[in-house]
């Protein structure tokens, strides 16, 4: 199975100067636990996360000043639409992170997660129960 078929087609786009507060409240109504960070002033996207607003808001910074432009990270990797789950899945243990921007070319075209390839190794069965520990 590829990226591109457990990839998620729709992207949360944020600016840098969207707040932690903003970016937290556009992903928790979409469910969603990464937002792609499109900065004029940067080649490339970027990525902002769950655990990036975690880390802050943790850190005593105040979610309602602070913005995406100092939380993103730059330095992202990559996965093409014809990688296997696989690879995406070995990219992510090797860098330690739980999203991956999709780009085909240079256009943004999905994110892939961590959840996205366990959905698709191991389909949801009908009264399934979750594990508790």
């Amino acid at each position: 199975m590829l990226v591109r078929d457990a990839m998620s087609r729709v992207v949360l786009t944020i600016g840098p100067a969207h707040t932690l507060r903003q970016a937290a409240r556009l992903m928790s109504a979409r469910r969603i636990g990464a937002a792609v960070v499109l900065d004029p002033d940067h080649s490339g996207p970027g990525i902002l996360t769950e655990r990036d607003i975690l880390d802050a808001v943790g850190a005593g910074h105040d979610p309602d000043h602070e913005t995406a432009h100092g939380h993103t990270t730059t330095d992202v990797v990559f996965a093409a639409p014809d990688w296997t789950l696989d690879e995406a899945a070995a990219a992510m243990a090797r860098g330690e992170f739980r999203h991956l921007i999709v780009l085909d070319g240079e256009e943004t075209v999905g994110v892939v997660s961590v959840r996205d390839i366990i959905r698709c190794w191991v389909p949801a069965r009908d009264g399934a129960r979750a594990l508790t520990v």
